[in-house]
């Protein structure tokens, strides 16, 4: 008892910072370089999965499902779980780097009115709330939809996507305007055409107002349509700005949304670059002339990407998946982020080992005659590569006359 009092409760201070930081790992954390949070978030993706399936299923009379008790325990066991993600990632909140510095009651404050917080919110309060109140859940089915929202945020790609929103805001905001402005343009304009011709669909704007959305956004119910020849010219222009007006918001997210991609793979493969002994030290204009020559290509499991002693003329750097090298009777596996054949670029040496995809890999390639068409047009480059090769008692010493350098692979006591 003295010892939980000095403490503080069960856990020292430490221990719950401790506790905090590797919870936030799991949960919010880089899934793929962390088992437990890998098998997490598979299981809070499944349940989510699952509960959409079971929100659908149950609208069919015929299954007789809303009312079985497997799934009245189903959907028990999801709010359970769901409401104890939300406090868990509401008590981690300070260990998030955008609200570090700040107290921890204003961190989770600031979480808890992000958009993130407020989907995993409403996938459990409101069914609590309504078993409290007695309400009938069918009528927050729409809610328990909702649930698949939480997908976002283990998407990548869906992440991009708000960022792209987020950025475009107002020229998006803007095509709304222009989209606002035309229905009413063109509202009007039959309004005056055929208000007294068809009085029961155009005899006020607000009436015409439904024929100019539908035609606007290309839907064309054909309930309503022009019958006079003026009314025919009005609809066909109508047509060509609905084209018009689609087109702007999708060639807005279209483009921005490359963009961002690009920034990200960008930010990735120039930390790749970055990191090989022989750019180490060329500065960033270099390294981003270099990067411009950098080829991709995908390596399906077992895919040999370069055989031993064959001529070497390329070096990989590893996106993503493994590699294996197999040097004679031994082995070292590459993972993400790693490369392999740096020596080709200077010397005309052939391949030291064998290189195998060992699962699916994303490689990019710079060949020797890239490089050498780069330091063509920067000559500064070539100088600063070829005086590193030179230096054999320097930090980078790339004397090395074989493709892998000694720095590329583990220890042998860290190779399968």
């Amino acid at each position: 008892m003295a010892s939980r009092g000095q403490h503080g409760g069960w856990l020292s201070s430490a221990g719950r910072r401790g506790l905090r930081r590797r919870l936030y790992e799991v949960l919010e954390g880089n899934a793929s370089e962390d088992r437990v949070g890998r098998w997490v978030n598979a299981g809070l993706i499944g349940l989510v999965l699952a509960n959409v399936v079971a929100a659908v299923l149950e609208t069919v009379p015929s299954l007789l499902l809303h009312d079985a008790a497997l799934m009245r325990g189903f959907e028990a066991l999801s709010l359970i779980v769901f409401a104890l993600e939300y406090a868990l990632r509401l008590w981690i909140a300070p260990e998030d780097p955008r609200y570090r510095g700040l107290r921890h009651r204003t961190a989770r404050l600031r979480y808890a009115r992000s958009l993130p917080a407020l989907v995993d919110l409403a996938a459990w309060l409101p069914f609590v709330l309504s078993a409290l109140w007695g309400v009938n859940l069918r009528t927050l089915a729409i809610l328990r939809l909702m649930r698949f929202v939480k997908l976002a945020r283990y998407s990548p790609g869906m992440q991009s996507l708000f960022e792209v929103l987020r950025s475009e805001r107002q020229s998006l905001l803007a095509c709304l305007w222009l989209l606002v402005a035309a229905v009413l343009i063109a509202a009007s304009a039959m309004y005056v055409a055929e208000g007294s011709v068809q009085p029961d669909h155009m005899g006020s704007i607000p009436q015409a107002m439904w024929w100019a959305m539908s035609t606007v956004t290309t839907v064309g119910y054909g309930d309503v349509y022009p019958v006079t020849p003026i009314g025919r010219v009005i609809a066909g222009l109508t047509m060509l700005t609905g084209i018009i007006m689609i087109a702007l918001p999708v060639g807005i997210i279209a483009t921005a949304f490359v963009d961002i991609i690009k920034r990200r793979d960008f930010v990735i493969t120039w930390g790749m670059v970055a990191r090989v002994p022989l750019f180490a030290d060329l500065d960033a204009a270099a390294i981003g002339e270099i990067h411009k020559v950098l080829s991709a290509h995908t390596a399906q499991p077992g895919e040999i990407i370069a055989r031993r002693g064959e001529q070497a003329r390329s070096m990989y750097f590893i996106a993503s998946g493994e590699v294996e090298l197999e040097f004679g009777d031994e082995t070292a596996v590459l993972g993400t982020g790693q490369f392999f054949g740096e020596m080709a670029l200077l010397h005309n040496t052939r391949r030291a080992a064998t290189a195998r995809a060992r699962r699916r890999c994303m490689l990019l390639a710079l060949d020797a005659e890239d490089l050498a068409e780069v330091i063509r047009h920067h000559p500064g480059i070539g100088q600063r590569i070829r005086s590193m090769a030179k230096d054999e008692d320097g930090p980078h010493a790339v004397g090395r006359r074989s493709d892998i350098a000694a720095g590329e692979v583990p220890e042998k006591d860290e190779r399968d």
